[in-house]
């Protein structure tokens, strides 16, 4: 998150002054360490090397941070290194849908050394080659479906190892106000530096955005400039583009694209930032810094990002200034779902004193954010679980006890509480107890009545069913703290 106005800085490449910040999620981080990483030590074998391979890591962040125009000439040695290879290929997860070549986690490991002896050869003449990633699809909100790539796994073991080695150049550059896929970053301290920022700084419009199609659209040939202004070692240039060009296999068609990165492999979330990095965050800062005259806040996670500004006509500006801005690197924004909308401390008095309505509500990271008041009647913003997220997420326990309807009660009462844990750790905010109480009551819910169904004879009564409900679903708790606490502790 970033806030306040000042001088402009170059739009790329520029110098930032040092961070007294010691977190991860202080608004003011625009310069941070390498995360130390968290693979686990199994065994010796995997261990060998791990001091080193960090002291590696060490030596290229504290390069990067010394000389923030330095172009790195020589990383690919880092990236075929068998230990770190070793310790990607651990860091996978081993239950994960196979490539196009069906290999496995499983299978790879029965031949490890030989295979990352193989592998690390391979990319030291250049000889490996990226495999097209098989094409599957998820399901959107809007009905429509979400493409995603599943990588053969020695493309996803070694795009794995690059950006561990890419993390220690790009985490000294990326700005603070950046959250998404980043190492000891989460979707709950974006939400919190938002909400924070409302909270406590002269925001009175938010400006919601949403980029059409990003993964999609991102030009390749805007990506290798923006990823050369960092680094000038060619063979990892080339390793990228391979990635990049390798195409999507679906139904037995190969297809290839000049702009778009498949979600799916390590590398895309890594390239993605970058390609923001350049295109969006160094500009909105400049922006902020020459243009505007009043407070502009923002938070980017990913490709979702939400602004908040003190004027409104700043923050008309800034939304046709940002359509030409992506309009030059090939993205666009979703008019559909991208509005200005009034939101603030001053919102609901404002809005009372012109005779309309309550303030409106905007979506971010699946929660509904709401202006209110406290108990002693300051200003406050209430985050809540959207309900398209939660009827969603109903649907597809709903389609899943039908499959399961005569599984052993033990499973589906254990695969019922992992799906309630999951959303609590991730929506168990403050001010949410509704939400989550209605969800929680919700599965239950669907439970009993497909217990009821396993027989027309059944009996399952009010009081058998509780017992199993007491036994198998969580009860209700928050698992964040408010996000003034949470960033007064970081910060």
């Amino acid at each position: 998150m970033m806030h306040g106005s000042g001088k402009s800085d170059r739009p790329i490449g520029p110098k930032k002054p040092p961070n007294k910040a010691v977190g991860p999620a202080a608004e003011a981080v625009e310069e941070r360490g390498l995360a130390e990483g968290n693979l686990r030590q199994q065994n010796r074998l995997r261990t060998q090397g791990r001091g080193s391979l960090q002291s590696e890591l060490e030596r290229i962040r504290e390069a990067a941070k010394r000389d923030r125009e330095m172009r790195f000439t020589a990383l690919l040695h880092h990236v075929y290194d068998i230990n770190r290879l070793r310790a990607a290929f651990y860091a996978l997860k081993r239950e994960a849908a196979a490539g196009i070549d069906g290999e496995t986690w499983k299978h790879y490991r029965e031949a490890l050394e030989e295979n990352l002896a193989g592998l690390s050869k391979r990319l030291k003449r250049g000889a490996y080659r990226a495999k097209p990633v098989r094409r599957t699809y998820i399901s959107k909100e809007d009905g429509r479906r979400r493409p995603l790539g599943v990588p053969v796994l020695e493309d996803k073991l070694v795009q794995r190892a690059a950006v561990e080695v890419l993390n220690g150049i790009y985490e000294v550059d990326f700005l603070g106000f950046s959250y998404g896929y980043r190492p000891e970053r989460s979707a709950h301290q974006a939400l919190d530096a938002l909400a924070t920022a409302i909270m406590t700084r002269r925001v009175n419009w938010v400006l919601d955005c949403d980029l059409r199609g990003f993964f999609d659209t991102l030009v390749h040939s805007w990506l290798v400039k923006f990823v050369e202004h960092r680094i000038a070692d060619r063979r990892i240039v080339r390793l990228i583009q391979k990635w990049l060009s390798a195409g999507v296999l679906e139904d037995g068609k190969r297809a290839w694209s000049e702009q778009g990165t498949v979600q799916g492999g390590s590398i895309s979330p890594l390239l993605a930032n970058v390609y923001l990095h350049y295109v969006l965050d160094l500009w909105v800062r400049m922006w902020r810094k020459k243009r505007a005259r009043g407070e502009v806040v923002y938070v980017r996670f990913a490709d979702d990002f939400a602004l908040g500004f003190e004027h409104r006509e700043e923050a008309e500006r800034f939304r046709a200034e940002l359509r030409e801005r992506l309009t030059q690197f090939g993205l666009e924004l979703n008019l559909e779902k991208t509005r200005l909308i009034e939101f603030g401390r001053h919102a609901a008095k404002n809005r009372q004193d012109r005779g309309e309505g309550k303030p409106e509500t905007f979506n971010f990271l699946g929660f509904t954010h709401i202006c209110a008041k406290t108990h002693k009647g300051g200003f406050t913003v209430i985050r809540q679980t959207m309900r398209k997220r939660m009827q969603r997420k109903l649907n597809e326990v709903k389609a899943e006890l039908r499959q399961r309807l005569h599984d052993p009660v033990p499973e589906v009462g254990d695969w019922l509480r992992s799906v309630v844990l999951g959303h609590l750790h991730y929506y168990g905010v403050p001010m949410n107890w509704k939400a989550l109480y209605t969800f929680r009551y919700q599965i239950g819910w669907l439970w009993q009545r497909t217990l009821r169904r396993r027989s027309h004879k059944s009996r399952m009564t009010t009081e058998r069913f509780q017992r199993l409900e007491k036994r198998w679903l969580p009860t209700v708790r928050l698992y964040h703290p408010y996000p003034l606490v949470r960033l007064g502790v970081i910060t």
